[in-house]
C-alpha cells in the first residue's frame, strides 16, 4: 500500500469518528505538502534538538505548573518553555491547509491562539493524545464572526478533538518530509510526544502562532 493511501485511511478513521464526510477518491497530492523552502530550514534549526529534556531541567524537581508550549506554525516548530524560558524545539507537522486559522469543521486548518490542556491520555495509534480546549471562547467568536461575514456556510459547525500527538509506528518520515498529514492537529514525532508528555499537565498553557 502506498504511503500516501495509508495517511488518507489514518484520516479517513479519524473523521469517521468525529462523523466527517471524507471524499472517497481524493487528490493526495494536496495532502503531501512538502517544504524545500524557508521553512523547513527552521525546522532543522531547533533549540537543543539533539538533548534530552533531562539534561536540560532536573526532571525530580519540575515545576509542571512552569511549563508552558509555543507552537509557531509557519517555522513547523513547537518549544517548549520553562520558568519563561526556551528549553527545547521540535519538529512538527500540521493540518492539510496549514496556513490558515481554523474557522470549522473540516477545514484541516490548525487553530491559532491561546489554549490550555484539557487532559493527557495514551493513544492506540498515535502514541500519545495532548487534548486542546478547542473551541474555547475565542475560537466560538471567530467561528460566529465568520458566519455573520459570510466566509463560512450557515450550516457548518466549530468542530474539536483538536490536539497534539505521534504519528503510527514506523511513521516518523512524515515529520521528517514535514507532510501535513493531519485534519487539524499537531503532529511529532512518537520520541518527542513521549518526551514533552511527562511535562505537561491539565491546564498547561499553549499559544499557537501563524
Amino acid at each position: 500500500m502506498s504511503s500516501s493511501k495509508r495517511i488518507y485511511e489514518y484520516a479517513a478513521l479519524l473523521a469517521s469518528l468525529l462523523g466527517i464526510y471524507v471524499i472517497a477518491n481524493p487528490d493526495f497530492s494536496q495532502y503531501l505538502r512538502h517544504l524545500p523552502t524557508q521553512e523547513a530550514i527552521a525546522a532543522s534549526e531547533l533549540l537543543n534538538k539533539n538533548k534530552a529534556i533531562s539534561a536540560l531541567v532536573d526532571l525530580k524537581k519540575l515545576d509542571k505548573a512552569a511549563i508552558a508550549i509555543l507552537v509557531e506554525k509557519s517555522k513547523y516548530r513547537l518549544t517548549i518553555y520553562y520558568q519563561k524560558k526556551p528549553i527545547k524545539a521540535y519538529a512538527i507537522a500540521l493540518g492539510g491547509n496549514p496556513k490558515d486559522d481554523k474557522l470549522r469543521q473540516g477545514d484541516q486548518r490548525t487553530p491559532e491562539g491561546m489554549f490550555k490542556v484539557r487532559e493527557l491520555y495514551y493513544h492506540s495509534q498515535w502514541s500519545k493524545f495532548i487534548w486542546l480546549d478547542y473551541p474555547n471562547q475565542s475560537s466560538w467568536r471567530k467561528f460566529l464572526a465568520a458566519k455573520a461575514r459570510g466566509d463560512i456556510k450557515k450550516t457548518d459547525s466549530i468542530g474539536g478533538e483538536i490536539g497534539i500527538h505521534g504519528v503510527e509506528k514506523g511513521q516518523d518520515w512524515l515529520i521528517d518530509r514535514q507532510i501535513n498529514w493531519t485534519l487539524g492537529c499537531i503532529s511529532l514525532k512518537n520520541k518527542d510526544i513521549d518526551e514533552i508528555y511527562s511535562l505537561l499537565q491539565r491546564g498547561t498553557s499553549i499559544e499557537i502562532l501563524p
